[in-house]
């Protein structure tokens, strides 16, 4: 969904999609994904601009960035920092979006956007990896069905 009301995303939805996220497996339950909540238009305007001006971004009363956190998975090596604390994020956001919908609300997983200028936005230290800007709020439209493949499933027997 990418056309947002202007209603507001009530505390106890902030918390119902939180827990949503922190409750995804994890690789070795090291749950290495921090989310940062960010309201303010000033800061979403500035993701509207690091994710090439997806402008419906902004119109969201509610923003999560979710991020891997690389120090949390060091003890899995090179495969925690390139694989798992990613499949962590993954997880969580996948959980955020059902429930998501579970409780009304709308939403839109990006992951076409510039990893740099959200550092900078969000004051990010280095262990921390950007991977996800989901916009939240009450939908302004009825969303529409995409299509989905069919030809994508191979039997190996």
């Amino acid at each position: 969904m990418r056309s947002f009301s202007d209603e507001p995303v009530s505390k106890e939805q902030v918390n119902t999609l939180l827990e949503a996220g922190r409750q995804a497996p994890s690789a070795g339950n090291l749950q290495a994904r921090d989310f940062f909540i960010i309201t303010s238009e000033e800061t979403k305007q500035a993701l509207v601009r690091a994710a090439l001006g997806q402008t419906f971004i902004a119109q969201a009363p509610l923003v999560i960035v979710v991020c891997a956190n690389i120090e949390r998975v060091k003890p899995y090596g090179s495969r925690g920092i390139d694989l798992y604390c990613l499949q962590d994020v993954a997880a969580s956001v996948q959980n955020m979006l059902l429930a998501a919908h579970a409780i009304g609300l709308a939403s839109c997983w990006i992951g076409a956007f510039d990893e740099g200028p959200v550092y900078d936005i969000l004051d990010l230290p280095p262990h921390l990896r950007p991977v996800a800007i989901i916009p939240f709020g009450h939908p302004a439209e009825e969303g529409k069905e995409r299509p989905k493949r069919k030809d994508d499933v191979h039997w190996h027997d």
